[in-house]
């Protein structure tokens, strides 16, 4: 039963482990990873169950490394599917977020970037505004006394220093364009900074958007976050 216990509960965590890497290299599709986030975690408390019933009627075939290995890799394959549906339940089931909700950044050199994404170019519309306004209501327009040109050059200098990839800056028109790449399933989330003139102060307004997914667990926010305190930095150096 030891070696059965150890193989379900590595199975457990491959399936939600490998779910990430396999869609972000084209393996399978995305409903397939999802799918291997649900059966990771029945696999999972299988291998609990039979770790208990070993507990209770073959103590002593138990050894601290099969333990560790039933333990650990099956709660990784419980916790880590189930963290997420709970952060999903946490946020707004929506993927556009932007400091300017009234006239929000426009993708230009990033739209032909997304021609085949699920998740359209255009703005969400007043359904995404609404909800927005109720879940993130510190997200607004950013003012600096800072030139246009330095907080064109300073938002540059921010999304690489967060290892984004920058897709395009108009100087000009004080839009900058970048894509963030999540690291385990390889999601592309685009990234439009607009810097105009108000008078005295800048305005800049930050805009991320998913290309899937319904529901960005609330990644979008927190990259908006990220990129204004990653500019602070920056200005204050």
């Amino acid at each position: 039963m030891k070696v059965l216990v150890s193989i379900i509960s590595l199975i457990a965590f491959l399936l939600v482990a490998l779910s990430g890497p396999l869609y972000k290299y084209g393996v399978v599709e995305l409903g397939t990873a999802f799918a291997g986030f649900k059966f990771g975690v029945y696999t999972g408390i299988a291998a609990l169950v039979l770790f208990a019933l070993q507990v209770i009627l073959k103590r002593k075939t138990i050894t601290i490394g099969s333990a560790v290995i039933a333990v650990v890799f099956s709660a990784i394959a419980i916790i880590v599917p189930i963290s997420m549906m709970s952060k999903a339940k946490d946020v707004p089931p929506i993927h556009d977020i932007s400091t300017d909700l009234v006239n929000p950044p426009s993708f230009v050199a990033i739209a032909p970037l997304r021609a085949d994404a699920p998740n359209p170019v255009e703005y969400a519309g007043i359904e995404a505004t609404e909800q927005q306004r109720e879940a993130y209501p510190e997200l607004k327009t950013l003012t600096y006394s800072q030139s246009q040109p330095m907080l064109v050059k300073a938002t540059e200098q921010a999304i690489n220093n967060l290892g984004w990839e920058l897709v395009n800056t108009d100087a000009d028109t004080g839009i900058i364009e970048a894509t963030d790449t999540t690291a385990w399933f390889g999601f592309k989330d685009d990234v439009v900074v607009r810097v105009t003139d108000n008078g005295s102060e800048r305005l800049v307004d930050i805009r991320s958007k998913s290309r899937v997914g319904g529901s960005d667990l609330g990644k979008n926010a927190a990259r908006i976050h990220a990129l204004m305190d990653e500019l602070d930095v920056v200005l204050n150096k």
